[in-house]
């Protein structure tokens, strides 16, 4: 069982990958886990593991306890599944004895020390996870760790702390919020040139992507940071503020154009007020959770329970925000069957239809198949999942800024009676349409 849950924790771990893998500080206190997952790390043929161990104390003070069995290693996720089998197999029977992991150091080296440095080389290219293995029954371990993982790039030998295969996205950020900003002043021109037709909820679209293109600038210089230094000397704190605005107000926009408020009614109905009640606190317990993610790393005991928590928010909220478009789309139906404007109400309708369709492809693609394609791609390509996850964003704020852009619509223009009587059959057809 416990090497069921080692492989669980393993596995979590290698498809929501922690590979920013900056200098960290760890406190472990009296933990007996037989496994212990640090950061997950890209590694060039020019890859350097710096470990610092200090206040190393055992639960159990016994001299001649065996200390070859605690220690730390470094192992790939094939190599791991390959690991655990030779475990249940009986091949071996603690995790540092395997030929398949690349022992960093073990307790051995404390010669009755209470820490101990060392720098290990690695030379092999690929995706690695920093793992402790304590293979002593019943003994808890407590010790302060520092670990920093970086490649040495160019001829300089800079360091380079962000994994290999995401070295590159200061600049994708960096790029993609000069595009936001770029899309900020096309729609303030937009605003200004049909003013006289410009509803509240396009100014908060404006909020929206503004808050957007600071939170990728925020989140470039946190990554060049951490690139050059290994640390984000404070934007990672503006990066978490600015994520979190920007998470709430994309929600409660999409609940609000979902609702049609200020471009097709005033106000919001109760039920819709309820969407908005759940919606914004959850969204504050997704980004408290996505914060402590970051914060603690694998190695904290409460990390999968927080992971599950953030997953179970995300989900709930993406499948929210969807009511409201629903129930507009339901209200617009009984409408055309008693107001006699089927033409205006058939256009709706089809706009109501596509935004429905988009918001669900737009929580499909950034939930599901971004996570596919972190599983699927090569370590060193993984920012290209990260820039299918943005340009899909992207996607989305464009087409949600098209179709709800101010327009002057009168509504009294003239349509015939072929238009009307066509638009009343398709009005019926539509009927079929099941959400």
């Amino acid at each position: 069982m416990a090497i069921s849950r080692s492989f669980l924790l393993f596995l979590l771990i290698s498809l929501f990958g922690f590979a920013l893998a900056e200098i960290r500080f760890t406190e472990i206190r009296s933990d007996d886990r037989s496994i212990i997952p640090f950061d997950e790390f890209g590694f060039t043929h020019t890859g350097r593991l710096e470990l610092n161990v200090s206040q190393v104390e055992l639960s159990d003070t016994n001299p001649d306890l065996d200390l070859s069995k605690v220690g730390f290693f470094l192992c790939t996720r094939d190599a791991w599944m390959h690991v655990i089998q030779q475990l249940e197999d009986g091949e071996v029977i603690c995790a540092l004895n395997s030929d398949l992991v690349k022992s960093v150091s073990t307790f051995k080296s404390l010669n009755g020390k209470s820490g101990f440095d060392t720098v290990y080389e690695e030379t092999d290219a690929d995706q690695y996870t920093l793992v402790f293995a304590n293979c002593l029954s019943r003994v808890k371990v407590s010790m302060n760790v520092r670990s920093a993982m970086y490649n040495l790039d160019g001829k300089n030998n800079r360091r380079d702390y962000l994994s290999a295969g995401k070295t590159i996205l200061p600049r994708v950020y960096f790029l993609l919020s000069l595009i936001y900003f770029t899309l900020a002043g096309i729609w303030i021109y937009v605003l200004y040139k049909k003013r006289l037709t410009v509803f509240r909820i396009h100014f908060f679209m404006l909020a929206v992507v503004i808050l957007k293109a600071f939170n990728l600038v925020c989140e470039a210089e946190d990554k060049s940071y951490i690139k050059r230094t290994g640390s984000a000397h404070g934007w990672d704190v503006l990066f978490y503020i600015f994520s979190f605005l920007k998470g709430i107000t994309l929600f409660t926009l999409i609940v609000l154009i979902g609702t049609g408020w200020s471009f097709l009614k005033p106000y919001l109905q109760d039920k819709e007020k309820k969407v908005l009640m759940i919606v914004i606190p959850l969204q504050v317990v997704a980004n408290i959770a996505q914060v402590v993610i970051d914060e603690t790393g694998p190695f904290g005991q409460d990390w999968i329970t927080w992971k599950q928590v953030f997953l179970l928010v995300d989900v709930v909220c993406c499948c929210a925000v969807l009511f409201p478009i629903v129930w507009s789309i339901k209200n617009l139906r009984e409408a055309a069957r008693t107001d006699g404007k089927a033409a205006v109400n058939l256009m709706k309708l089809t706009l109501f239809r596509q935004y429905y369709i988009v918001v669900i492809c737009y929580i499909y693609f950034t939930r599901v198949v971004v996570y596919a394609l972190e599983t699927i791609t090569s370590y060193k390509y993984l920012w290209t999942s990260v820039v299918a996850g943005e340009l899909a964003t992207l996607a989305f704020y464009v087409f949600t800024g098209y179709k709800f852009k101010p327009e002057a619509h009168n509504p009294y223009f003239v349509i015939d009676d072929e238009e009307e009587e066509a638009a009343a059959e398709q009005l019926k057809l539509e009927d079929e349409f099941e959400l």
